[in-house]
């Protein structure tokens, strides 16, 4: 590689470890030490909207440092799932008595098969922001 140029890797949050660990790691933490049915609503509902908030904007920021194809993704998806949060949270959307479990499950399945499946099908980072697009 020429001098001066830089890949998507370079750009890419998640290739810093320390990043990675203080945008996505320790809000994944703060939400499921919060999940204990014993933690309050209101505790619950900031800390849980704060964690997916943090690691929405932090994916839409990924995407548009590096290209990363979930990042595209999984950005609105954990900033829709922050909103949901929020609204059961301040009891404005109905789910039920066990709507934070559903909240819980959603998030999980959904932050995973949106990481994973969209990078098996169209690659890791978008096209012309890889290597290719470096060495022109």
């Amino acid at each position: 590689m020429k001098r001066g140029t830089t890949t998507s890797h370079s750009h890419d949050m998640l290739s810093n470890p320390l990043l990675a660990f203080a945008l996505f790691c320790l809000p994944a933490i703060a939400i499921v030490a919060t999940g204990h049915y014993r933690i309050g609503g209101g505790w619950r509902t900031a800390v849980w909207t704060a964690a997916l908030s943090i690691m929405g904007t932090a994916c839409l920021a990924n995407a548009v440092r590096c290209g990363r194809v979930h990042c595209y993704i999984t950005g609105p998806f954990l900033l829709v799932m922050a909103v949901v949060t929020l609204l059961y949270g301040l009891g404005v959307l109905p789910l039920g008595g066990n709507g934070w479990n559903a909240i819980g499950l959603t998030i999980l399945v959904g932050a995973i098969a949106l990481s994973c499946l969209p990078e098996m099908l169209f690659g890791k980072y978008r096209r012309g922001r890889g290597r290719s697009a470096d060495h022109r």
